[in-house]
């Protein structure tokens, strides 16, 4: 097992996956390495898709931008099914040296992006335990309620749909580079620099990308699959896509944006910025007919976007090309953001 960040695809593959329980003949779609939501057949017509993460709380952001962070983690992933979010249910194991206001603040802000999204708290346990530290102050189950046909996965990809980002590369990293050490960066970059680069930050999030782009129409109409570029960044939100789906993949990495200030941060901490976490950047396999209309509707709330590739056979495999040459998309297995993170952190 890793050291740090998210199993591999094999430990995956090996131990959780083998033993999920009791079945269910409900389940359309089950945990599987790369997918960000299960899909439960409710009957009458209708479905339900749940997800589940850690509650991550960062103090050093101020708990306001710290509880903000953590909802758009958790919904982020579940508005990837095409459904809206309804319910949730939230599980605090909170540090014994958190403070009542500090919790309030918290609270009080998840429960303003709640009310926002229109989302329910329904369940919950809140307690103080030794042991606990930040940032992983407990977990959360997101649940969106919709019809059958409105809900979308891998199962919908077919070749030649098209591959569409929003946002682009290394959202996170650069973003949580200028919230935890913003010193370093107004040191090496300035201050100018670091006022206009700290918008970054609320760019972590694909809630209101993926609800725009399915406004376009989901499966033959439009969407096809979404996903949550997180850990290894853009080049392993797409090899998850290819895996789930069983398809190939061509990407021209030409047509990924790379923000110039995030370029500015990854190169300053030594990181690849299409390797690197990026919470905020959303993949969209979409028909290629209704690609334009998809970023249209993007760029009416003002969300950039670019088609980056195309969804090929299985058979062809991973490819991209850059400067007219095709080479193999290999998967970077260890995001290169937590190293260079850790060494932030330690001045070093």
């Amino acid at each position: 097992m890793p050291q740090i960040g998210k199993i591999s695809p094999e430990v995956f593959d090996t131990i959780i996956y083998p033993h999920l329980g009791a079945e269910n003949k409900n389940i359309i779609i089950g945990p599987k390495n790369g997918v960000d939501t299960g899909i439960v057949d409710l009957g009458n017509g209708n479905v339900m898709a749940t997800t589940t993460d850690p509650i991550f709380i960062v103090p050093e952001y101020g708990f306001k931008r710290a509880a903000w962070f953590a909802v758009h983690i958790l919904v982020s992933d579940a508005v990837t099914s095409g459904l809206k979010p309804d319910y949730i249910t939230v599980d605090f194991n909170l540090p014994l040296k958190m403070t009542t206001d500090e919790f309030t603040l918290m609270w009080e802000t998840m429960d303003e992006e709640f009310k926002r999204m229109g989302i329910a708290v329904i369940s919950g346990h809140t307690a103080k335990y030794a042991g606990v530290d930040y940032p992983m102050v407990g977990g959360a189950t997101v649940i969106c309620i919709g019809k059958k046909e409105e809900y979308i996965g891998p199962e919908f990809v077919k070749e030649e749909d098209d591959i569409i980002i929003t946002k682009g590369a290394a959202i996170e990293a650069a973003g949580l580079f200028i919230a935890s050490v913003p010193h370093i960066i107004e040191e090496k970059l300035g201050r100018e620099f670091l006022d206009k680069a700290e918008g970054i930050f609320w760019k972590m999030s694909v809630v209101e990308d993926a609800l725009t782009a399915i406004e376009a129409g989901v499966r033959d109409n439009g969407v096809s699959m979404m996903h949550d570029a997180t850990e290894c960044g853009v080049w392993g939100g797409l090899f998850e896509i290819a895996n789930t789906s069983g398809k190939g993949m061509r990407i021209d990495k030409e047509a990924i944006p790379v923000d110039p200030a995030i370029q500015k941060v990854c190169d300053l901490f030594r990181i690849d910025p299409y390797s690197s976490i990026s919470e905020g950047t959303l993949l969209i396999t979409c028909r290629k007919e209704h690609s334009a209309e998809v970023i249209k509707k993007l760029t009416e709330k003002n969300i950039d976007s670019a088609v980056i590739g195309s969804i090929m056979d299985r058979d062809y495999g991973m490819k991209i090309v850059e400067e007219g040459e095709e080479t193999e998309l290999n998967h970077p297995r260890i995001d290169p953001f937590w190293e260079a993170f850790d060494r932030a952190l330690k001045g070093s």
